[in-house]
């Protein structure tokens, strides 16, 4: 059985014992859907997380790292959440490394390198691009300084190694900051 199978299969029994609060919670006008799940910009960003189709791969690796605590903490948070695709990007060998117990620091880093301890809706990234002339250091919880830059309409994010993501979905409100989807993985500088 392959890792990401693995992965797909442990972050599958996530979304089956969260709590599905579909009729409870409550839908911001606006809020976009996620993987055609609605987010409910009343819950936090592991609740609404786990309801995503598309990010099965980043719950699982949250999971593994002991993030989850901290992301449903009261932030804010603003997380650049990589989808399934992203992840299937890296190398299974890579992968399944990255997921052993003595690489949990090294997975940490990773995924903290995707997350802001602020709530930037991409008006204010966009805001603070143009601001700095066209480029925007994003300074990560995990240490890894990103470069914010507009691509049309469209944020772009790259990190200490040259690797760029795009922004396909921004602003998904939650109740403790903001994720923005984004379809690659950012590393630390190697």
């Amino acid at each position: 059985m392959s890792n990401k199978t693995i992965l797909s299969t442990a972050a599958a029994l996530v979304v089956a014992s969260a709590p599905m609060a579909w009729g409870e919670a409550h839908e911001m006008a606006g809020n976009p859907t996620v993987g055609g799940a609605s987010m409910m910009a009343d819950m936090n960003i592991i609740e609404n997380a786990v309801n995503s189709p598309i990010h099965t791969t980043l719950v699982a690796a949250v999971q593994a790292a002991d993030l989850v605590e901290t992301l449903q903490g009261p932030g804010p948070f603003t997380v650049f959440a990589p989808t399934d695709a992203a992840f299937d990007m890296i190398a299974d060998e890579s992968l399944n490394a990255l997921l052993q117990p003595e690489a949990k620091a090294q997975l940490t880093q990773i995924l903290t390198c995707h997350v802001i301890g602020a709530e930037a809706f991409s008006d204010a990234i966009g805001g603070m691009i143009a601001d700095d002339g066209g480029a925007h250091p994003v300074e990560t919880l995990g240490g890894c300084t990103l470069t914010a830059e507009m691509s049309g309409d469209d944020i772009t994010l790259t990190d200490e190694n040259g690797r760029e993501a795009t922004v396909t979905i921004a602003d998904v409100d939650q109740s403790n900051g903001v994720i923005h989807v984004i379809d690659r993985v950012m590393l630390p500088r190697q």
